[in-house]
């Protein structure tokens, strides 16, 4: 069992967006949970959540708002850990990110490296959403593998 702590950094804003929009729903209508829209990420991973905080990784994937009662996304990404010594080594998150709760619990189906055969669990917690969309996550990560 590993056990393992890191922030997300999603940026949405600005010249440099780690997280793009790449489609939306062809509907005239108006969604207030922006359900039918996708993006895609290449999130920094670090130790802390401080912006200049060691980076130890990658999130990378898609996300797709999914529901038409409140702001929740599908989560397709993997946690590429590029430092120290899960360096090379994946995890994969599939699951359902109620992005406005307290505290969200999503599955981990699989890794590769060190993580080869993983299963567990991811906890998000928004440790800052600023006005203009960009969010620190804090994660908590545990997971069974061989």
């Amino acid at each position: 069992m590993t056990k393992l702590h890191f922030y997300f950094h999603d940026i949405v804003s600005g010249k440099n967006p780690t997280a793009v929009p790449i489609a939306q729903a062809n509907s005239t209508s108006y969604s207030p949970t922006g359900f039918g829209q996708l993006a895609v990420l290449d999130d920094r991973l670090t130790t802390g959540p401080e912006i200049n905080s060691t980076t130890i990784g990658r999130a990378q994937g898609i996300v797709g708002a999914a529901s038409l009662d409140e702001f929740s996304l599908l989560m397709s990404l993997n946690f590429v850990f590029t430092k120290g010594k899960y360096n090379g080594s994946t995890l994969s998150l599939l699951g359902r990110n109620a992005v406005l709760h307290e505290y969200r619990e999503m599955p981990i189906v699989g890794g590769s490296g060190v993580f080869r055969l993983a299963r567990g669990v991811a906890t998000a917690k928004t440790h800052v959403l600023r006005n203009n969309g960009d969010a620190i996550v804090e994660y908590n990560v545990v997971v069974l593998h061989y």
